[in-house]
C-alpha cells in the first residue's frame, strides 16, 4: 500500500531530468552530490567499492573532524512553490545524518552568491537509516534554489522537494500554442488504473523517451476492459492538437488510444476518476503504432476550454509521451 504524502505527486522540483543540479557542497568525498537528484530509486551495490571506500547511490560526505556540519547547495531544475520534501537514506544506515534541515531562495538571475538571503523552510528535522523522511512545507514564495543541512556529516541517498512550478500565465498570449500538460507548464499526473512497469509521471516529461523505462506502462491484461491515466493540464485552454509516442515500445504498445476530457474543478484525485468516466469525447479510438509519434488534428472534437483528459489505452501496453498542443483559456 503507498502511504507517502499526497505532496509526492507534485512535481519533484529538484529532478536531474528537469535540470536540477547540485552546484556546491561542503564535502562529497565519499559519493558524489549529484547522485542526490538522481530520478531513480537508489540502488544497493553489494562489495563494489571505489578508490575513496564504498560505492553508495547518493551524496555523503567525510566523517567531521573539526566544527560546523555539511550542506549542499541545490540549483532546481524549475523554479516553484515548495509543499513538500522527501528526505531519503536508503541503504545508508551506519553512515546517515542524525538531523538534516532546508533553506531556499530566489536568484532568477544565476546562482547564488555570499550575499544572498536564505529563507528556512524546514527546521532540523531527525533522520533514521534506510528510511523515507516526508516533511510538509509552508511558504507561499516562489524558490529557484535550496541549501540542504546535514548535521554534522554522513550519507543522503535522495532530496526529493516537491512542489508546484511557477509558471506567470499571464505573460503567456492567449493564442501562444504550447504544451499544456508538460511538467515544466504545471501539467500533473494524476492517477491511473496500472503502472507496472512505467510510473504515469513519466508522460509529461521533456524530450522522448531514452528508453522502454522512459514511459508508462501496465501489466498485461488478463480480464476485460482497457487501462487509462488522468492528467490534469497545467492551465485550462482549447487543445489543437494531440501527440501521443510510442518510443521504444514495439511489441508492447496498445492497440488503439482515445481522449475524453473536461472542466474540473475541486473534489480529490479518486472522486475525479470516477467522474472522468462521464467525461466527454475529445478523441475517438485510433490506431497505434510500434515506436512512432502520431498525431492527431483533424480528428479532434471541438470541445472548447477543458481542464482534466483521460487518456484510455486499449486493451493494455505501454506509452512514452502525451503531448496536449493548444491555447490558454482567459
Amino acid at each position: 500500500m503507498d502511504n507517502r504524502p499526497e505532496f509526492t505527486k507534485l512535481v519533484n522540483l529538484a529532478s536531474h531530468r528537469l535540470g536540477a543540479k547540485a552546484i556546491f557542497a561542503t564535502d562529497d568525498f565519499f559519493a558524489d552530490k549529484q547522485r542526490l537528484l538522481d530520478d531513480a530509486p537508489a540502488q544497493w551495490k553489494e562489495d563494489v567499492y571505489d578508490d575513496n571506500g564504498k560505492w553508495m547511490d547518493g551524496w555523503e560526505s567525510r566523517r567531521k573532524r573539526e566544527e560546523g556540519h555539511d550542506y549542499c547547495v541545490v540549483r532546481l531544475g524549475l523554479a516553484g512553490k515548495i509543499v513538500g520534501v522527501d528526505i531519503d537514506t536508503s541503504h545508508f544506515t551506519g553512515n546517515y545524518p542524525p538531523s538534516a534541515s532546508l533553506e531556499a531562495c530566489y536568484s532568477p538571475e544565476g546562482d547564488p552568491d555570499s550575499h544572498q538571503q536564505w529563507t528556512e523552510v524546514l527546521p532540523s528535522l531527525s533522520l533514521d537509516g534506510d528510511s523515507h523522511h516526508f516533511a510538509d512545507i509552508s511558504s507561499p514564495n516562489v524558490f529557484t534554489h535550496v541549501r540542504f543541512h546535514i548535521y554534522p556529516d554522513g550519507g543522503v541517498a535522495r532530496l526529493r522537494v516537491h512542489g508546484y512550478p511557477e509558471i506567470d500565465w499571464e505573460r503567456v498570449h492567449p493564442e501562444t500554442e504550447l504544451d499544456l500538460v508538460a511538467v515544466e507548464n504545471g501539467g500533473r499526473a494524476l492517477a491511473c488504473n496500472d503502472q507496472h512497469f512505467g510510473h504515469m509521471s513519466n508522460l509529461i516529461m521533456p524530450g522522448r523517451g531514452v528508453n522502454m523505462g522512459d514511459g508508462w506502462e501496465t501489466a498485461r491484461r488478463r480480464v476485460p476492459g482497457n487501462d487509462w491515466v488522468i492528467l490534469s493540464l497545467g492551465h485550462a485552454g482549447t487543445i489543437d492538437r494531440i501527440e501521443i509516442d510510442t518510443a521504444h515500445f514495439k511489441g508492447n504498445y496498445p492497440d488503439s488510444v482515445s481522449l475524453q476530457a473536461a472542466t474540473v474543478s475541486g473534489g480529490t484525485d479518486e472522486q475525479v476518476a470516477t467522474q472522468s468516466l462521464f467525461w466527454r469525447e475529445l478523441l475517438p479510438s485510433q490506431k497505434l503504432s510500434a515506436d512512432n509519434i502520431h498525431q492527431f488534428t483533424d480528428q479532434l472534437n471541438a470541445l472548447g476550454a477543458v481542464s482534466h483528459v483521460r487518456v484510455n489505452i486499449f486493451p493494455d501496453g505501454g506509452i512514452s509521451r502525451v503531448r496536449l498542443i493548444g491555447r490558454k483559456s482567459g
